[in-house]
């Protein structure tokens, strides 16, 4: 699963945009010699056909330009669309999200989760040390769980009623 900061998009990726790339590249390249081309031989000549060739070729660029700019543009979308509806039939399918976005507090609190999680493991080990030799470690690794537990359910409902006192085994 991926994580990306809140508010942004994904990035979009497919197997032929290096060549529409080039291609673009190639031909916006073309239609700007071709303008300059237009310009060099209307200022030496100096008549008017010279210029309404630099004109038309003005145009063409302009034209050009706002069709490879436009196709980029609705290509992104329709990425961004692609990917959010993949996301869709992948919750529906009962899978994950490709994309989750999360904020630093999630990203917090699930780290603290984490860290509950690992000390309860370690407690349950004790206990399965200590079980029948030494029942004061026993009970201080109960209650360790306990207020572990405690500490965790209230991250995760959000309700911060303080922390449970106790000592804590290591």
């Amino acid at each position: 699963m991926q994580s990306i900061p809140h508010g942004k998009t994904p990035p979009v990726s497919s197997p032929g945009r290096g060549i529409s790339r080039k291609m673009a590249t190639i031909g916006t390249t073309l239609m700007v010699f071709v303008f300059i081309v237009a310009v060099i031989f209307a200022a030496n000549e100096n008549d008017v056909v010279g210029w309404l060739v630099v004109i038309i070729s003005l145009g063409w660029l302009l034209l050009f330009a706002f069709v490879v700019f436009s196709i980029r543009g609705a290509a992104r979308k329709a990425g961004v669309k692609l990917a959010e509806a993949q996301d869709s039939l992948n919750r529906a399918a009962g899978g994950a999200p490709s994309v989750q976005v999360m904020d630093e507090a999630t990203t917090m609190r699930d780290q603290k989760l984490d860290h509950s999680f690992k000390i309860i493991q370690v407690q349950s080990r004790v206990i399965r040390e200590n079980l029948g030799s030494d029942e004061g470690q026993v009970e201080r690794a109960i209650e360790t769980i306990e207020i572990t537990a405690h500490n965790a359910r209230g991250m995760m409902k959000k309700d911060d009623g303080g922390p449970v006192e106790g000592t804590l085994v290591d």
